[in-house]
C-alpha cells in the first residue's frame, strides 16, 4: 500500500479493512520511509513523523550510551529506534532504546530475530521530540509496561524530566535530574543527562 503520506499532517492513524500480516506492515514500512509506522494491538496504523535533526540527535545519544553499556555488561543486547517488536497484544512497537537478555533473545529462533520478533524488551526508553505529545508517549510507556516490560524511561528534553515507569506502581517524575540508574535488569546502567540535554 503507497500512501503520500508526506503530504499529511502527522501523526495519523490508519485502519485498513483487512490487518497487514507482519509482513504487509514491513513492506508498508519500507515503502513510506522516513516516517516512522508502528501498528497497534487492533491493527490499527500509527504514523509519526521522523524526530528534527536535534531530537533524532538526542535519541542517537541515548542509544549509544545503552549500547556501550550493554557491551561493557554482556548480559544483553541493546536496540535503537528502527528496531520493531512484536508484543504479546499482537502490536508492534519501536522503542528509542532498547535492552534485550541473551538468555531471551537467544530463545528466538533467526527468522523470529530478522522479522518483528515476538518479544518485549526488559528495558526501553523513549525520547520526546518537539513534535510529540505527551500523552500519546505516556500510553505508549504504559504499553511497554503492560506487555512485560520490566523498566521504561520517558525522556522529555523539552521540560528536562524523566518520568520511570514499572510494573505495578506508580510513574516516578524527576525534574531536571543529573543522572538516572537502572534497576532491575539494567542494574549498573547510568545515564548521565549533561551528554544529553547538552
Amino acid at each position: 500500500m503507497n500512501l503520500a503520506l508526506n503530504q499529511i499532517e502527522l501523526p495519523i492513524r490508519l485502519r485498513t479493512d483487512i490487518p497487514m500480516s507482519d509482513d504487509e506492515f514491513m513492506r508498508f514500512c519500507a515503502a513510506n520511509e522516513p516516517v516512522r509506522c508502528e501498528r497497534d494491538a487492533n491493527g490499527e496504523i500509527i504514523v509519526v513523523s521522523p524526530p528534527g535533526t536535534d531530537g533524532g540527535g538526542l535519541e542517537l545519544d541515548v542509544a549509544a550510551e545503552l549500547r556501550n553499556w550493554s557491551r561493557q555488561d554482556g548480559r544483553g543486547r541493546a536496540f535503537g529506534p528502527s528496531s520493531g517488536v512484536k508484543l504479546p497484544d499482537g502490536s508492534v512497537r519501536a522503542a528509542d532504546a532498547a535492552w534485550i537478555s541473551w538468555p531471551r533473545w537467544n530463545a528466538l529462533s533467526p527468522s523470529e530475530q530478522e522479522g518483528y520478533a515476538p518479544i518485549c524488551p526488559e528495558f526501553v526508553i523513549e525520547v520526546r521530540s518537539k513534535s510529540d505529545r505527551l500523552a500519546p508517549l505516556q500510553q505508549k510507556m504504559d504499553q511497554w509496561i503492560a506487555n512485560g516490560a520490566q523498566l521504561a524511561w520517558l525522556i522529555d528534553p523539552i521540560e528536562r524530566a524523566i518520568t520511570i515507569y514499572r510494573p505495578d506502581d506508580s510513574p516516578e517524575y524527576l525534574t531536571n535530574p543529573t543522572s538516572v540508574q537502572g534497576t532491575g535488569p539494567i542494574q549498573g546502567f547510568e545515564l548521565v543527562l549533561s551528554r544529553i540535554w547538552g
